[in-house]
């Protein structure tokens, strides 16, 4: 097996959203052919003619080759688990995981541990989050449901499904979604027919895809100083027209999510820390992925910027802890009003 990090992608969305639809029609896609799929249940994906052979009582494998299996305990000792199994030779080897989460998972634990647990991080390398919205309950689950908030805002690709039913409002749902998370890449799927290809990979990108993919997503939330979104939840747009001191400006960051991580939704920026390209800063509540410098700058503004999609944080508090930092490690630039 390679000694590269094995990409893992997770697909969550609430109850009923069409996750284990879209899964099974994943599974014939021949880009999934060396993937191991991690379920909660095998019973719960269709996979019929799918089943090639059964190796144990919670392992098939499929006649697309990849291997599917089911999620019985924790999830890290399940991970660790595939590379022990490969390892003796009771599994093939593999080269991507796909994970289906439960419909009231809050998918930011599974990223926390691929993240801080050092023998997952080792081996895996989170890809992608790929969420399913049922346009028909949308509107209800929106209003009632946080785990569904959740699984919006940290989605790399929504899957809108059931805009084929009747009662369907996809362009409600859809703006639904945009006030939650404007630049994912919004996906119509019918009946789970949605291609590999759009929803695996997404992690693995040259370093101008990552600049450009940040940049968007600054471009669509932070225009403003600030944007409502709904019950609390609005975007907190900073900038900084000096370099940042990396090293003051982290430590208030990990104390702001020490303190108020459950409500920093999500964070990203880039940064001028005096290289001479940026930082780029992606975390998710408590999360922040292992920050990576590119070469050069995705356009002609230097100024460092950063939005944070936050509950029920007020724009004020966020700026006075960061000007209190800022009179302790001068110079780190001005927050602008």
């Amino acid at each position: 097996m390679s000694r590269e990090r094995i990409p893992l992608t997770l697909i969550t969305g609430f109850l009923g959203s069409g996750k284990t639809t879209l899964l099974a029609e994943l599974l014939r896609d021949p880009l999934l052919g060396d993937a191991v799929v991690l379920v909660n249940e095998l019973g719960e994906v269709p996979l019929d003619h799918h089943l090639l052979r059964e190796v144990d009582e919670k392992t098939v494998i499929l006649d697309s080759g990849c291997v599917c299996c089911t999620i019985r305990t924790d999830l890290v000792d399940e991970l660790r688990d595939l590379q022990v199994r490969v390892h003796r030779g009771e599994l093939p080897a593999f080269r991507r995981v796909v994970v289906e989460t439960t419909g009231l998972a809050d998918p930011v634990p599974v990223l926390a541990t691929l993240l801080q647990d050092p023998l997952l991080a080792a081996h895996y390398m989170a890809d992608g989050v790929v969420t399913c919205v049922d346009a028909v309950n949308a509107p209800l689950q929106a209003e009632r449901q946080p785990e569904w908030t959740k699984q919006v805002v940290v989605a790399d690709r929504i899957v809108l499904t059931k805009t084929d039913l009747g009662g369907a409002d996809g362009a409600l749902a859809e703006a639904l979604i945009r006030a939650r998370n404007p630049v994912a890449e919004l996906i119509i799927g019918v009946s789970g027919d949605v291609p590999a290809a759009r929803l695996i990979g997404l992690g693995v990108l040259a370093e101008d895809r990552r600049a450009e993919q940040v940049t968007a997503w600054l471009e669509a939330v932070g225009g403003g100083h600030e944007h409502d979104h709904h019950a609390g939840v609005h975007a907190i747009a900073l900038r900084f027209d000096e370099p940042l001191d990396w090293t003051m400006f982290s430590l208030w960051l990990a104390m702001l999510l020490q303190s108020r991580g459950d409500d920093v939704l999500r964070v990203k920026g880039l940064l001028d820390t005096g290289a001479e390209g940026p930082l780029v800063l992606h975390g998710v509540q408590h999360v922040i992925h292992p920050p990576t410098h590119l070469t050069a700058w995705p356009d002609e503004d230097r100024a460092s910027r950063i939005v944070l999609i936050v509950l029920s944080i007020a724009r004020a508090e966020v700026e006075a802890s960061l000007r209190a930092f800022d009179r302790l490690a001068k110079p780190t630039g001005q927050i602008l009003a």
